[in-house]
């Protein structure tokens, strides 16, 4: 009997890791999905790198009060996965948003962002942000402008004074 209470309290503290160190985690019911969905599901996360889990909702709940999640615990109701990212925090968010609009049986429910709980309203925002790839070239996009543009009144400027001296 005080094995299985050792299981539980170390898969608790599991979860609890995994709230803290990740910098996105979105709540979502997968009911309704079939295997072969999940399973193109489970692939795309992982090839951005994210851990998709389905845990107990106890235990889940648990994790959230251990990691001070308040208000996490409403989401935790039903059938529940959670995906966990490490390294990009819009990928999950992305990914799932996209995948529901192809698979109606998939609903986000919430999550949280860099270690505060976070609405429904507020992971879909997050999702239309564009990856990190996408912002630095939108920056470097943005710097280069002033540049292009004195580039072109250069060589309007040069054109001119041919055409006048012509």
């Amino acid at each position: 009997m005080s094995s299985v209470i050792e299981q539980k309290k170390q898969l608790v503290e599991e979860i609890t890791d995994k709230f803290r160190n990740s910098q996105t985690t979105v709540v979502v019911d997968y009911r309704g999905l079939d295997v072969s969905e999940v399973t193109e599901l489970r692939k795309q996360l992982r090839e951005a790198g994210v851990d998709f889990k389905v845990y107990k909702n106890t235990m889940a709940r648990r994790a959230a009060e251990a990691a001070e999640l308040d208000g996490l615990s409403d989401t935790l109701v039903g059938p529940t996965a959670l995906a966990f990212s490490n390294d990009d925090a819009v990928a999950p968010a992305r990914i799932l948003k996209n995948f529901s609009k192809e698979h109606e049986a998939l609903e986000l429910k919430g999550g949280v962002i860099e270690g505060k709980t976070a609405t429904l309203d507020q992971i879909k925002e997050l999702a239309d942000l564009p990856n990190y790839e996408g912002m630095v070239s939108m920056l470097l996009s943005v710097l280069q402008a002033p540049i292009r543009n004195f580039a072109y009144a250069t060589k309007a400027v040069a054109e001119q004074k041919e055409e006048q001296g012509a």
